[in-house]
């Protein structure tokens, strides 16, 4: 019953942005058979791999992950800026 629980609160946390994120739009993606939520502003983005993955496989999700933001909003990410891994990465963007 524990997992469960333990379970259920971590599907959650995933579900949810970063507090300088509340309320800001809200992208659901798939790419090579991984899902991605990305949240953005006009300003920041953020990026969270749902699902587990395994060793050897980080560096390509970071590639993907980078790749989603211009994809998704329109904007250029500013890579200096990026922080995170390959289960979560913030960073800076600039909107044309």
């Amino acid at each position: 019953m524990r997992l469960i629980l333990l379970a259920f609160l971590l599907a959650a946390c995933a579900a949810s942005p970063a507090p300088e994120f509340l309320g800001a739009q809200r992208v659901d993606v798939v790419r090579d058979g991984r899902s991605y939520t990305v949240w953005f502003t006009d300003k920041r983005v953020e990026v969270v791999r749902h699902g587990y993955a395994k060793p050897g496989q980080h560096q390509a999700i970071r590639a993907t992950m980078i790749a989603l933001v211009p994809q998704v909003t329109g904007c250029d990410l500013y890579e200096k800026s990026l922080s995170g891994d390959s289960g979560e990465m913030r960073g800076s963007i600039r909107c044309p």
